[in-house]
This record gives C-alpha cells, sequence and structure tokens, in this order.
C-alpha cells in the first residue's frame, strides 16, 4: 500500500469517474485503474461499484475512503512538522472565499501576500459557505474565509473583522428621506435578494425579519452578485442591503444613496475557518495577519454594544 494508491482512492471518490480523477491526479486512466486494482486485492475487498454510473464507493470503500483521508492527512502533517524547524513560509494552500467577500476583500490582501510569500502557491475558490464546509470535511481545501458564527463543532473560527450592513436604495425611494433606518421600517415590496445558498441572503432576511412567522418568505427580485444587486437597484426601483467593506469602495456619487442603521447596527462576522485537524499554522497565520493588516481602520471600531451580530441561518 502507498500513498499515491490511497490519493487515487480519495479523487476516485471525489469526481466518481476513473477518467476525470486520473485527469486530477495527472497520470493515465490504465495506471490509475490497475493502482487501485492492486490495493483492492492488498484490501481483500472492493472499493467502488464499477457498474454504476458515476461510480459509487461500496460500503467497505467508504470506510477506507474516510481511514485513507486521516492517512494522508497525517502523512502531510508529518512533512509539515519537519518543516517547521525552518523558518521560511511556503507550501500550498488551498482557500475557499464566499462570493459576498472575493470581490472586495480578496484584492485588499492577495497582492501584498504574494509578495511576502512568494513560496506559497495561494489558490482561491469562490464557494458557498455550505461547499466550504464539505470541503473542509473532506480536506479539499485548507481554509475558508466566510461569515460567521458556524456553530460547527469541527470547525475553528479565527475572526477577522465585524462589518455593518447598510441598506443602498434607489433615486426617489422613501428609505432615503430617512437619515437612519430602523429594521422595522424595512419591507418585502422592493427589496432585491441574492439567490438561494447564499448566506448573504440568509442575513437580509433576518435582518427584515422575513423568515419569522407572518413575514415574507422571500422577494421576487433575486440576483446572483452584489455588484449586480447594485446595478439593478441604480437602473429602477426598490433597495437592498450592502456590506461595508463594499460600501467602502463606492463612489462619492453612490454613496448618496446609501442609509446606516440606528442602534443596534446590524453587522456580519467575518473569519478565517479550518478543520480542528488542520496544520498548515505559519501560512494560515502569514494569511491572518495579511488580511488584517490591509484592512480599513473603520472595520476595527465598531462597540459590541451599539451592534447585533446577524445569525447565517
Amino acid at each position: 500500500m502507498t500513498l499515491t494508491q490511497l490519493e487515487y482512492v480519495l479523487a476516485v471518490a471525489k469526481f466518481r469517474h476513473f477518467h476525470r480523477a486520473a485527469a486530477a491526479c495527472h497520470v493515465t486512466q490504465p495506471t490509475l485503474s490497475m493502482q487501485l486494482q492492486k490495493l483492492e486485492l492488498e484490501l481483500d475487498c472492493i472499493l467502488f461499484d464499477r457498474s454504476k454510473s458515476p461510480v459509487q464507493p461500496t460500503a467497505q470503500g467508504e470506510k477506507i475512503i474516510e481511514q485513507a483521508r486521516v492517512v494522508l492527512r497525517e502523512s502531510k502533517r508529518l512533512l509539515a512538522t519537519a518543516d517547521e524547524t525552518q523558518n521560511e513560509v511556503s507550501g500550498s494552500f488551498h482557500l475557499g472565499v464566499i462570493p459576498t467577500l472575493a470581490t472586495h476583500l480578496i484584492p485588499l490582501f492577495y497582492r501584498q501576500f504574494h509578495r511576502l510569500y512568494p513560496d506559497v502557491e495561494l489558490m482561491i475558490d469562490e464557494m458557498k459557505t455550505e461547499d466550504i464546509i464539505a470541503a473542509l470535511e473532506k480536506d479539499e481545501i485548507d481554509a475558508g474565509l466566510l461569515v460567521t458564527p458556524l456553530h460547527h463543532g469541527q470547525i475553528i473560527e479565527r475572526s477577522l473583522y465585524r462589518e455593518e450592513f447598510y441598506v443602498f436604495a434607489s433615486n426617489e425611494h422613501p428609505l432615503l428621506k430617512k437619515s437612519k433606518i430602523e429594521e422595522s421600517q424595512l419591507q418585502a415590496e422592493g427589496l432585491w435578494l441574492l439567490n438561494e445558498g447564499h448566506c448573504f441572503r440568509d442575513q437580509v432576511l433576518n435582518i427584515c425579519a422575513m423568515k419569522k412567522p407572518g413575514g415574507a418568505a422571500s422577494s421576487q427580485f433575486q440576483s446572483g452578485s452584489l455588484e449586480t444587486l447594485k446595478n439593478l437597484v441604480q437602473q429602477g426601483e426598490g433597495y437592498t442591503l450592502l456590506p461595508e467593506l463594499m460600501v467602502d469602495q463606492l463612489s462619492i456619487k453612490d454613496k448618496k444613496n446609501v442609509r446606516p442603521f440606528k442602534k443596534p447596527v446590524p453587522i456580519r462576522e467575518v473569519s478565517l475557518v479550518s478543520s480542528r485537524l488542520f496544520y498548515k499554522e505559519k501560512i494560515m497565520d502569514a494569511l491572518e495577519k495579511t488580511i488584517i493588516d490591509n484592512l480599513p481602520r473603520n472595520l476595527f471600531s465598531h462597540k459590541r454594544s451599539n451592534t447585533s451580530t446577524v445569525e447565517i441561518y
């Protein structure tokens, strides 16, 4: 049994397809298939049901797959432990980022991180919260950049900052007549929302009390990105909610359509998260510091007594 064979097992488990698994492992399909067959002979069990499409793990195969994840994770931890004797920060790091953070947060730190740590191969993928959690559980990514708290026993959270929610309304919208907004003044009519699956959508519905009994279940206005929502509001009617970091980057003209909330101000907490079995501490520490060093200072001025953290579920 070899670590390479275990890597092939996890690849097939991920892609449910031998050809795609082989391509991901940079080998030919016959090579991958032959190695899996050798492993099955050694273990005296069939790992995958090849008669099904897509390929499915057998009951025994599921147990082997989980143990293979543990073995490969610990082998990488062993290498990382050996590297700790050296001072440099290096290696690969796969980061999952939710879409409502990717556009406005990543440009703030990415270039400096690459300059400070040129030996780190930082790979970033946009993913929804539930996909980041699933990928962490399967060791498919190293960390996630998302909104917390998650209330997940196997996830460690490193809080980076807290940012306010703001109302962004179209020109002539009644909300713009107010200097500050009360949550009770937000109505379902005219509200633009992100599509299902975005935690930001759930937070907005929580703020607007539309997930409570008697509240509106959804809005007819939906889109896939905050930037699109902002543009739709500008071109038509209605309103949406935007996070503080995005508001900071608006033009002076666009900021005229922004209104803050009255206290307690609804806020969201942004964190770096990882599995409890995480081992790339040096890179994680470097990434955390670089992000915090490049954030606008106003994000660290929110007093907890004046704010209310909005749940994402």
